[in-house]
């Protein structure tokens, strides 16, 4: 069979993967994309479906995470996929998280964010969905976006292949990559590839390319469990994005903040349990009314396949201390593993000339994707602005 050529090659239909897609197709490359699997089913279909940009920290990260805001709304659009732009709420109970948002007030202005700090009428006014009493404050950002990332996985693709005649290559794992050459698939569905530029979007999977590279790279995994309700009666909507305490200990935004070590010391005295398996509840709602709720955090290079129901049952625990919704039977739950790097909000790592390894974005694959896709093609001098018009 002879070979067939793209200028990149991409390896994962994942989130990370169809962003680095679209800015090489955008920019007027010719694209491929391999997937092991008949269809994306990783981690990137597993999350929360938040892109956060108020979650990541100051400076570079926070940068990419805007960057990649305004190339996620271009796509979304361009491609009709649903989207509510309703922002977030950081909601506080407590005194020492009202002291934490209103400290990250106060440096925010400075270091580029948009938010404000919100008493409890002003809270009332945003949404409906909160429960009062208690109610201290909370902090509002307008820049969080809630999707559905089942429906993206499945229509991104279908939109790169239309408007930029990416070719997907489903059910086709790359054995090897030696440039200009690829080879991919096995049996029937064999073949070789040439490419001018291959970049590695593998997740969790450390073990097919390059593991030595990645063996010393510093990663490991992380397992979150997940719930989902059914689609809410009557039309009701959440509103913003919602999120309490845990999560203050848990973004890196909130770092900054002098007063975060006593919630830190609070939380890990009064709930030892969401402290043992990184519980961070947070609340977002699909386009079809379901809410979704989570997550836990529980590290290491194996994580345990087995679920726990005493994790769901402290995530609905906690939510019911401040959501009220008309209804919070669980009716799906499931677990996502990603690659993170302990000391790095991502990895990109060059095994070979015009080949990168881009993997552990955690949690903030949906945020950070097309961002990072920007920067890495630039360094690669793929990436430059396309003047047809298409957006």
């Amino acid at each position: 069979m002879p070979s067939q050529h793209a200028n990149v090659a991409i390896i994962g239909a994942g989130i990370v993967g169809l962003a680095h897609a679209y800015i090489a197709a955008k920019s007027g490359h010719s694209v491929v994309v391999f997937e092991r699997r008949l269809r994306s089913a990783g981690s990137s279909a597993r999350g929360l479906g938040l892109i956060a940009p108020i979650a990541q920290a100051d400076g570079a990260a926070y940068q990419m995470a805007i960057a990649s805001r305004e190339q996620w709304m271009s796509l979304l659009q361009a491609a009709r996929l649903p989207y509510q732009p309703s922002g977030s709420l950081h909601l506080a109970y407590h005194e020492d998280e009202l002291a934490v948002i209103r400290e990250f007030c106060h440096f925010a202005p400075g270091l580029g964010y948009v938010c404000h700090l919100l008493d409890a009428k002003g809270v009332e006014a945003r949404t409906q969905a909160v429960l009062s009493a208690g109610l201290l404050g909370a902090l509002w950002s307008p820049t969080e976006v809630a999707v559905d990332p089942r429906l993206l996985l499945r229509k991104i693709p279908e939109f790169l292949a239309e408007r930029f005649d990416v070719k997907f290559c489903f059910g086709c794992a790359v054995r090897s990559i030696d440039l200009p050459r690829l080879e991919a698939g096995a049996g029937a569905l064999s073949g070789s590839w040439t490419a001018d530029a291959a970049i590695v979007c593998a997740g969790d999977d450390f073990e097919t390319l390059y593991p030595r590279m990645l063996a010393g790279s510093g990663l490991t995994r992380s397992k979150s469990q997940v719930l989902r309700t059914a689609p809410q009666p009557g039309g009701w909507r959440l509103g913003p994005t919602l999120l309490a305490g845990l999560s203050l200990r848990h973004s890196p935004a909130f770092r900054i903040c002098p007063s975060l070590g006593l919630l830190r010391e609070r939380i890990a005295r009064e709930l030892p349990d969401y402290d043992r398996w990184g519980i961070d509840v947070i609340v977002t709602q699909g386009p079809d009314g379901e809410l979704t709720l989570g997550s836990s955090h529980e590290e290491g290079l194996v994580p345990e396949p087995f679920d726990k129901t005493m994790i769901d049952n402290w995530i609905i625990s906690y939510v019911r201390n401040f959501l009220q919704a008309p209804n919070l039977d669980v009716c799906e739950r499931w677990h996502a593993i990603r690659a993170i790097h302990p000391e790095h909000p991502f990895l990109v790592c060059s095994p070979a000339e015009n080949v990168r390894i881009v993997t552990g974005l955690g949690e903030a694959e949906l945020t950070l994707s097309f961002g990072l896709a920007k920067q890495v093609l630039s360094e690669m001098a793929l990436e430059k602005t396309q003047t047809s018009g298409i957006p």
